[in-house]
């Protein structure tokens, strides 16, 4: 569990447990039929909309076709009980293995696409299993009748312990995704979900993440749906793997609200029964009153809450908690430095290029970064400056040549593999976690180096207070100003205790006291045996603090050296700096 999030993990189980026992005492007092099946039904198809946001609400990954997971789940439980007798009791486990497979086989292809393609791509896998069991003649199945061992076979005539095992399934469900929530998978789904690369920078496998995410999801998924297939008794590929089938999830959670643990609930409490309550009373001369109110439910929301009922009104009826304020390091946070052999090379860049298609971004680069060093790294726009911190973290991959890091290559790795070497990465358009308070944002950092929960809190703890953040931990990073921005990012670099920062325009957009500010504290770190390779345009600050530079000019490393001899260049000057700076300077 992550550091600070017991009580609000305490008081989620409690509003759990309360909700699970006043529903189950509730329900227990209704005795007609109908309206027990839907009370049935709503924890179902809750627990299913629990199981996507667990993928595309906290993740990100949107899912169109996440009736794959459910219909497997009840088809398997079905065939089991038809073929071997298996109680559904084993049958919706063995579902929800069968699930789990199955999203392996389909996220390993899929996860390969991204945004709309990925969301329309998953509508294809419940579409061809719809198919498929139509093809081989499982149009329609019914299960077999135990009613001498009803608690065995799911099998009650009392419609009410249906509702018991619903709620129980249900707790389940969001019993984990509590558990998801307050630990650093939620906080690496949500990172990934914000701002992908910004996760991987950080050190996190953005698709191993994913992958876990989608497994968890569809097994979730799958023991909804054997339990509808329970409830239901007789299953169809268009009951189990149809289109509203795999619409239900979606659009009860985007009515609840997206990414909270409580989204899919609301919107299962609020749609389920109405539209089936309309379905029975109007449903005989107007048919497909379910599509029709779930249609409207869309609408409504985008218009009147597009974030979903649960994040409106805690916004506007909940005022949030003024940030805690965070303990102060016991130690300076300089392990990472201990070694440091000032003059050292510790990156080492031969004849790095990279083309895209006949430009050639990037042309035989080379140069090297000593230990405890500032190298500037100048250059008129369009140089290839940020292409080459991209060739260097792993972004882009090189077309020829090397990069070392005290001797091991970087390039060929991806973008978290570059972090786990010791390779901290700011960029030019700051990529924050805009939902996250600040001390997530660090701290995402920090569990991409792969350390406990304690280390990764008391690393960001640190970076806040090396950064000078430290007042601003609870607040959301959406609210930050641009310095702060920037600090942020700086903070998450350092949180993982990197041994070089590559820094993209650091200072862009930034005024000169801002500059000041952050200036200081890159002296700071340097002080503190820090390597920093800098992109910069504010060329008065890089003179402050740059010990040598590397002018690229259309890809190519025009010029490098000392700071004072490079701006005395003449060919420097005639590409980027202009004859009235060489002027200022004598002056």
């Amino acid at each position: 569990m992550r550091n600070g999030t017991a009580a609000k993990f305490r008081r989620d189980l409690t509003i759990l447990v309360i909700l699970s026992v006043v529903y189950t005492i509730g329900s227990w007092f209704v005795t007609n039929s109908y309206y027990q099946l839907i009370l049935t039904l709503v924890p179902i198809w809750a627990a299913f909309g629990v199981s996507w946001n667990i993928l595309s609400g906290y993740a990100g990954q949107l899912s169109f076709g996440h009736a794959s997971f459910f219909g497997i789940g009840g088809y398997t439980m079905t065939l089991a009980l038809v073929y071997w007798n298996l109680t559904p009791w084993l049958g919706i486990p063995l579902g929800m293995a069968v699930g789990g497979i199955a999203a392996v086989i389909i996220g390993m292809p899929t996860f390969r696409l991204r945004g709309h393609y990925f969301a329309l791509s998953m509508l294809a896998y419940p579409l061809a299993i719809l198919y498929f069991l139509q093809y081989f003649g499982f149009q329609e199945m019914s299960l077999p009748m135990h009613r001498d061992a009803p608690g065995t076979y799911l099998e009650f005539s009392d419609p009410r312990y249906y509702t018991l095992v619903a709620v129980g399934l249900l707790a389940v469900a969001v019993f984990t995704c509590i558990l998801v929530e307050n630990s650093r998978f939620g906080l690496a789904l949500l990172a990934v979900r914000q701002n992908e690369l910004a996760a991987e920078a950080a050190g996190i496998d953005s698709k191993a993440w994913k992958m876990r995410a989608l497994i968890v999801s569809g097994m979730i998924a799958a023991a909804a749906g054997g339990l509808y297939a329970c409830v239901q008794l007789v299953v169809t590929p268009d009951s189990l793997f149809g289109m509203l089938v795999s619409a239900q999830p979606v659009v009860l959670t985007l009515f609840g609200g997206v990414a909270s643990l409580w989204g899919p609930v609301i919107g299962a409490a609020f749609l389920v029964p109405l539209s089936k309550t309309l379905d029975a009373t109007v449903g005989s001369y107007l048919p497909g009153i379910q599509g029709v109110v779930y249609g409207s439910a869309v609408i409504a929301i985008i218009l009147l809450a597009p974030d979903g009922l649960y994040w409106t009104l805690r916004d506007k009826f909940f005022q949030k908690q003024a940030p805690k304020p965070i303990p102060t390091p016991s130690q300076p946070d300089h392990l990472v430095n201990a070694s440091v052999t000032a003059g050292t090379p510790l990156m080492r860049v031969e004849n790095l290029s990279k083309s895209f298609g006949g430009l050639r971004a990037v042309s035989n680069v080379s140069f090297e970064i000593a230990e405890g060093e500032i190298l500037g790294i100048i250059g008129p726009n369009g140089a290839g400056k940020t292409t080459l911190f991209n060739l260097l973290n792993g972004v882009l991959p090189a077309d020829t040549g090397t990069a070392t890091l005290s001797g091991v290559s970087m390039l060929g790795k991806k973008v978290h593999q570059v972090c786990h070497m010791g390779v901290g990465r700011t960029f030019q358009v700051v990529r924050s976690f805009p939902r996250l308070p600040l001390i997530d944002n660090v701290m995402v950092g920090a569990y991409g180096a792969g350390v406990s929960d304690q280390e990764a809190a008391d690393a960001a703890i640190h970076a806040l207070h090396r950064t000078g953040l430290a007042d601003l931990a609870g607040v959301e990073a959406g609210s930050l100003t641009n310095k702060q921005l920037r600090l942020m990012e700086l903070a998450r670099a350092l949180a993982g205790r990197p041994r070089l920062l590559l820094l993209d325009e650091t200072l862009a957009g930034l005024g000169r006291e801002e500059c000041d500010d952050i200036l200081d504290v890159l002296k700071r770190l340097r002080d503190e045996g820090m390597t920093i390779g800098i992109i910069e345009h504010t060329m008065h600050a890089m003179m402050r603090i740059a010990d040598r530079f590397v002018v690229l000019d259309h890809g190519a490393v025009l010029a490098s050296g000392p700071p004072k001899t490079v701006v005395e260049d003449r060919s420097v000057i005639e590409a980027y700096l202009g004859k009235k700076f060489l002027a200022k300077l004598d002056a």
